[in-house]
């Protein structure tokens, strides 16, 4: 991969990961109830998620559930219930102090953030069809393919991180505003709806003409 095909991957990979998703709402929720440190553990999970699809497509069995229907369907309906999940979640969400939260963190708290980043991002076919169009844009097929994903993965996890974390931050700095629990409690019903829209967004969701 030339200079010039990684910057251009480079600034495809803000742009998606920039673009309002799943992903960008999970982040949000999770630093408007746990803080910026704390939800970098639901980040880390989300990039999880993203390396399984990068490594599913890397080894070809991306397009072997792009292309079939069944394992498209089950995958997708997963991902809708897991996002309609959150949305209940959410909507029941108290209203919370994240300045006392802050660096409170036990073991099952981050095993709990870590695995449900990851599934937003593993039960999101969505994803599969990003990498199945977009990557083999910039991979060249005569030369070494590992440095190549190795070089694709590093700087997806790297540029979804930082905007990840702008969104966790920007939930945060709303939250500060909001005084009383019930503009909280307003907040936490908006990002429930956010959920929502992203669960029916995806069961919108069809498999592109290469799937067909």
């Amino acid at each position: 991969m030339t200079w010039q095909m990684w910057l251009a991957f480079a600034g495809a990979a803000v742009v998606i990961a920039v673009s309002p998703g799943a992903g960008a709402v999970q982040s949000m929720a999770t630093g408007m109830s746990h803080g910026v440190r704390r939800g970098y553990w639901s980040i880390a999970g989300l990039e999880a998620g993203l390396m399984l699809q990068l490594t599913l497509v890397a080894i070809g069995l991306g397009a072997a559930v792009a292309n079939s229907i069944l394992a498209f369907t089950v995958i997708k309906w997963l991902g809708v219930a897991y996002l309609a999940y959150l949305a209940i979640r959410q909507w029941r969400a108290a209203a919370v102090d994240v300045g006392a939260q802050v660096g409170r963190v036990t073991d099952g708290g981050r095993r709990a953030l870590l695995l449900r980043g990851f599934l937003v991002n593993a039960t999101n076919p969505k994803g599969l069809l990003f990498f199945l169009a977009v990557m083999p844009q910039f991979v060249v097929p005569t030369a070494p393919l590992l440095p190549q994903y190795l070089a694709i993965g590093v700087t997806m996890v790297a540029v979804d991180m930082v905007v990840m974390g702008l969104y966790s931050g920007l939930a945060v700095r709303l939250l500060a505003w909001l005084r009383t629990p019930r503009q909280q409690t307003v907040l936490n019903r908006v990002f429930s709806g956010l959920f929502a829209a992203a669960a029916v967004a995806l069961s919108l969701l069809r498999r592109g003409p290469a799937a067909a």
